[in-house]
């Protein structure tokens, strides 16, 4: 696209980049410690509200029984907050428009045959993953990865459609847990999962910041892309399951390697909901096949009740 990075304008994405003024590798991992409990959350840090969860986590599970309450009032909240986020979603399509709009305008119709070609790259890249990577978990887990996705076929479209793998996690834990693994393992693996095996949110982070810099003519060498892989797998675990954070994250990349321009990122605002219709659905399919997979190795599953349940054997109301 040959584009100037300094003829972008930044208004478009100065909320994003206002989280993300932390340059090098370094200071970022620093910077995920945050200073205050409330300076966390007040900041709007992505990574800096993951560390407090966990430390919390840890804290309200050695309290026991004596931390239910809170526990509870948590869950209450959580749900109160992702819905009010699915309200805001409504309006993603007029800011999508409008980002595009500005994307034609600016650089011209040609801009979005490179879009396109960016969608059709990054969803191949979705579809190769789940066959070259999954295909051969599932292979040695002992279950046919077409079947799971069948299985798992209206949570799918739930995420294409929502953007966002959090509607479909009560879903989940059940479908897996008719599916034959534990109920100890299922609440474990699929909620951490949720937050640390984003697989989709990395592969997304890793063609959009490689699109960018060719984007900007920005030179990526060997040390410069190694860096980047680096960054990313560890900014791809602040998008936990909500619709958009991957664009936050990001614009918090691109903010850490400090080589490609984080104004840049406004050139893919406007697809960004097409690109995330390809990543939620890869990380559903990543979280399933792990689920499977450590209750095997733990000697958590029921290999014949998991057998029954893909070949569609067991009535449909009793997998929901």
């Amino acid at each position: 696209m040959n584009i100037d990075p300094a003829t972008i304008n930044a208004s478009a994405i100065e909320p994003y980049v206002k989280q993300t003024g932390v340059i090098g590798f370094v200071p970022f991992l620093m910077n995920i410690v945050p200073a205050t409990f409330i300076g966390a959350f007040a900041e709007g840090n992505i990574l800096q509200v993951l560390f407090i969860a966990v430390l919390c986590g840890f804290a309200l599970v050695q309290l026991g029984e004596r931390a239910a309450p809170l526990v509870y009032l948590i869950d209450i909240a959580a749900k109160m907050v992702f819905t009010v986020v699915g309200f805001v979603m409504w309006a993603a399509p007029i800011g999508a428009f409008g980002a595009i709009a500005f994307t034609v305008g600016k650089f011209g119709v040609g801009s979005l045959a490179s879009l396109g070609k960016l969608l059709g790259g990054f969803y191949l890249t979705c579809v190769i993953f789940i066959v070259v990577a999954l295909g051969p978990v599932a292979r040695l887990c002992g279950f046919s990865l077409l079947k799971l996705i069948r299985y798992v076929w209206e949570e799918l479209l739930i995420c294409i459609a929502t953007t966002s793998s959090e509607t479909v996690l009560p879903r989940m834990l059940t479908k897996l847990e008719k599916a034959g693994c534990e109920k100890s393992v299922v609440g474990l693996v699929i909620p951490t999962g949720y937050s640390f095996n984003l697989d989709g949110t990395c592969l997304y982070l890793a063609v959009a910041s490689v699109f960018l810099a060719q984007a900007t003519n920005t030179p990526l060498g060997l040390a410069e892309q190694i860096e980047l892989l680096l960054i990313l797998l560890v900014t791809s675990k602040g998008a936990a399951g909500i619709a958009g954070a991957a664009f936050v994250v990001l614009a918090a990349t691109l903010s850490a390697t400090g080589s490609i321009p984080v104004t840049s990122v406004a050139l893919v605002l406007g697809i960004h909901r097409l690109m995330s219709q390809g990543l939620t659905p890869t990380n559903l399919i990543g979280n399933a096949v792990a689920t499977i997979a450590i209750a095997k190795w733990e000697g958590a599953l029921d290999h014949e009740r998991l057998r029954r349940v893909l070949d569609g054997e067991e009535p449909a109301a009793a997998a929901r």
